[in-house]
């Protein structure tokens, strides 16, 4: 949810908020993760990149919770509907849109599944990055008044910093397992330092977006009510940087997620407040 309320504050700042397409892009978004995830459950199982060994939150098809089949069926359900949904879309938003949903599409199944995993190439933290970020919060405005602009790049980066993040946490975590299973995540290839660095970095790049907004587009000074983000943040970095015992990590997830929540929520407050939007 997080680029598209940033993405929907500043089609308001911009006068062009468009209430449908705000929501389905919301919906769209919601619908690509979903089935990111179930197919995240099917082929991690179907490669062994989840088994016994497992010290993350439950996968049902690896708990044994779901036959494996009737979770992929489910991955291409909701694919289905998230194609439905960027039908609308593509009508109101035209090319750029089609080429953003059919790239999706495909990156939800090719993140773990197909010849060319994505997630076991050490690829899958950039294009998080870049799909949650940068490409939902332009695609987002775009959809809402067919604009763009360089600031809804640089808001998007602050957002793809943070998503990424959580991406960084849960590899960090199974950085072990997943190297035994032939799984080169960046964790992986980093290791414990430079996965650390990676996180730390993220976070840092995520804090430097509104005073950068600011001195590069004019950015209200109200969105750096984002850096109030820090403080759910907080305790996740210092889980990252402190952590003996991979299994210390899973509060971590929840924390970094929240801090998401914050920051998106305060940089879209920011976009409204400092710019008169949606005012009496």
């Amino acid at each position: 949810m997080a680029p598209v309320v940033v993405g929907t504050a500043l089609a308001g700042a911009r006068g062009v908020f468009s209430p449908l397409p705000a929501a389905a892009a919301l919906a769209g978004a919601l619908l690509i993760q979903i089935a990111t995830n179930l197919a995240n459950d099917y082929f991690d199982h179907l490669k062994g990149g989840d088994n016994e060994s497992r010290i993350g939150p439950v996968r049902v098809v690896q708990a044994g919770l779901i036959e494996p089949r009737a979770v992929l069926r489910a991955t291409f359900f909701v694919l289905a509907l998230a194609t439905l949904v960027g039908g609308y879309l593509v009508w109101v938003g035209g090319l750029p849109i089609l080429v953003i949903g059919l790239l999706s599409l495909l990156f939800a199944v090719a993140y773990t599944g197909g010849p060319f995993p994505l997630a076991y190439r050490g690829l899958g933290d950039p294009f998080a990055f870049v799909f949650f970020g940068p490409v939902a919060v332009a695609g987002t405005v775009w959809v809402q008044g067919r604009v763009f602009a360089p600031e809804f790049v640089l808001a998007g980066a602050g957002v793809g910093a943070i998503v990424t993040a959580i991406l960084v946490v849960n590899n960090l975590r199974d950085r072990e397992t997943d190297a035994e299973a032939g799984k080169r995540t960046l964790a992986v290839r980093l290791g414990v330092r430079g996965t650390r660095a990676e996180y730390a970095g993220l976070v840092a790049a995520a804090f430097l977006v509104p005073p950068a907004g600011i001195a590069l587009y004019g950015w209200s000074g109200w969105t750096l009510l984002a850096l109030g983000a820090l403080i759910p943040l907080w305790p996740a970095l210092e889980r990252i940087l402190t952590f003996a015992d991979p299994r210390e990590l899973n509060p971590a997830l929840g924390e970094t997620a929240r801090g998401l929540t914050w920051y998106a929520a305060f940089l879209a407050v920011g976009f409204v407040v400092g710019t008169g939007a949606w005012t009496p």
